[in-house]
């Protein structure tokens, strides 16, 4: 499993481990039922603390996107595609917010947004 770490950003490094599995989980890179290394493992490969995976693995299993089995591993979900849609779209709303509420502070109106995302979407790459 392909996880980065960078020790200078301002997310948690739990947060960037649990954010990048979610990525492939959501790309199918990850799918239902596969395995996930043993917390102790993805430590020792990240060179991380097995504190700060268990918290990663922890973020994940509150989303319902993988489940822990006591003496047998981690594993990814069984999830639909309507489930994931959803998840992405949470994940989605979380990015936006920020945005939205620094056009508020700007002064953009409700219509300003719209065209503006109108316009980012329509210059972007299909």
């Amino acid at each position: 499993m392909k996880i980065i770490i960078s020790q200078t950003g301002d997310q948690p490094i739990y947060a960037q481990i649990a954010v990048q599995i979610k990525h492939q989980i959501f790309n199918g890179i990850l799918q239902s039922g596969d395995a996930l290394p043993s917390i102790r493992k993805l430590a020792k490969e990240l060179k991380v603390s097995v504190i700060t995976t268990k918290r990663a693995y922890e973020e994940l299993e509150k989303e319902a996107l993988i489940r822990t089995v006591a003496g047998k591993g981690t594993f990814v979900t069984a999830h639909d595609q309507f489930f994931l849609h959803e998840k992405r779209v949470e994940e989605l709303k979380e990015k936006l917010g920020p945005a939205i509420r620094e056009a508020k502070e700007i002064g953009l109106s409700l219509q300003e947004v719209t065209a503006l995302v109108e316009t980012i979407f329509r210059e972007e790459a299909p």
